[in-house]
């Protein structure tokens, strides 16, 4: 993977790195050394990255670290990583200005060792998320699963297969392989079945039938199709369907005794998967879709209120998620609206 400098040119101060930033560069350093590196992780280093010089100054001084102590793996570091053993191997190999970040580093590997470990002793049966809030759980065959605001899944890990039941929100699975035990998501009806690879899952909320599931596949192969269980409610395929990489499916019903209509399509990736960034990009959407998605993330809603063309205009742009003040006067300057707070909510309307 290429590193991107951190260091500015000329006289000027160079970028300032926080124990945060440097503890993260050294948890994405780790992760790239693992087993379960691929497209998607190196993907999001490079988002990561972007997000600032002192990230690429972190990231690049990290690298340059591990790569000075040829002996540090990941496995060795699982096995006996502790502040001692990284203070002895900082003050035999690596120059006085690199301890730190070496230290750093193995206190972060270790970190992850012990999170893991906790994971393997003790998987939940439920995982939840509040409004806004987004939780990473490694699972105990190693998988990773983030899960998005306002979420809650229920596990049933079995011999056979691996089941998780999305009961609401959104949740995004790095699966680990295991050819004779299935992944097997269940959500409105549905069952997505994987051995090893990387998909989102996405529960519609609120009484609007519109996308009531949506399955986006980031990498590998998956297949959709109605649940064992299905009883007749939700949403499900009219047929099993077996999804590429870069394909996003959307199961919807317009009425409990309506037929599922399939709808399948290749959005862009990053902008899936745009909320692990904290982030939320619209390309030419409904101010109505718009505002449904920013109130996902923030207990202070956005109501449209006055004419209905309101819902109509149309938005596009990258917002910070939990933003929706910012959001909100953004689109009151684009479409000369006003914006007034009532009622611990947030009004657009016309103005008079």
């Amino acid at each position: 993977m290429s590193r991107s400098g951190g260091q500015a040119d000329g006289n000027a101060e160079p970028p300032k790195v926080t124990p945060d930033i440097a503890a993260e560069a050294a948890v994405w350093i780790a992760r790239l050394h693992g087993p379960d590196r691929s497209p998607t992780m190196e993907w999001e280093c490079r988002q990561w990255q972007s997000r600032s010089a002192a990230h690429r100054l972190a990231f690049e001084r990290c690298t340059e670290v591990w790569e000075a102590v040829p002996g540090v793996r990941l496995a060795d570091a699982y096995a006996t990583a502790s502040a001692r053993e990284a203070q002895s191997e900082v003050d035999a190999r690596v120059p006085v200005g690199r301890r730190g970040w070496l230290l750093a580093m193995m206190v972060g590997v270790a970190g992850i060792a012990a999170g893991v470990a906790v994971h393997l002793q003790r998987q939940p049966d439920e995982v939840s998320t509040g409004v806004g809030e987004q939780r990473l759980v490694v699972l105990e065959d190693g998988t990773r699963m983030t899960l998005n605001t306002a979420t809650q899944v229920r596990l049933a890990f079995e011999r056979s297969r691996r089941v998780v039941e999305v009961q609401a929100g959104e949740a995004l699975f790095e699966v680990a392989k295991d050819a004779g035990r299935p992944f097997v998501v269940r959500a409105a009806g549905s069952e997505v079945q994987a051995v090893g690879t990387a998909f989102s899952v996405r529960l519609a909320s609120g009484a609007r039938p519109e996308d009531a599931l949506a399955v986006t596949l980031i990498e590998g192969q998956v297949i959709v199709r109605p649940a064992t269980a299905n009883d007749g409610e939700g949403v499900a395929p009219p047929k099993v369907l077996q999804m590429r990489a870069g394909e996003r499916v959307r199961l919807t019903r317009a009425s409990p005794s309506g037929a599922t209509t399939q709808q399948v399509d290749r959005p862009r990736i990053d902008q899936m998967v745009a909320w692990k960034r904290s982030e939320v990009v619209f390309d030419d959407v409904s101010l109505r879709d718009a505002v449904a998605e920013m109130n996902r993330y923030n207990r202070t809603p956005i109501v449209l209120s006055g004419a209905s063309s309101l819902s109509t205009l149309r938005i596009s742009g990258l917002y910070r998620t939990g933003d929706s003040a910012g959001f909100a006067n953004a689109v009151a300057k684009l479409h000369a609206l006003v914006v007034a707070e009532r009622d611990g909510r947030l009004e657009l309307a016309s103005p008079h």
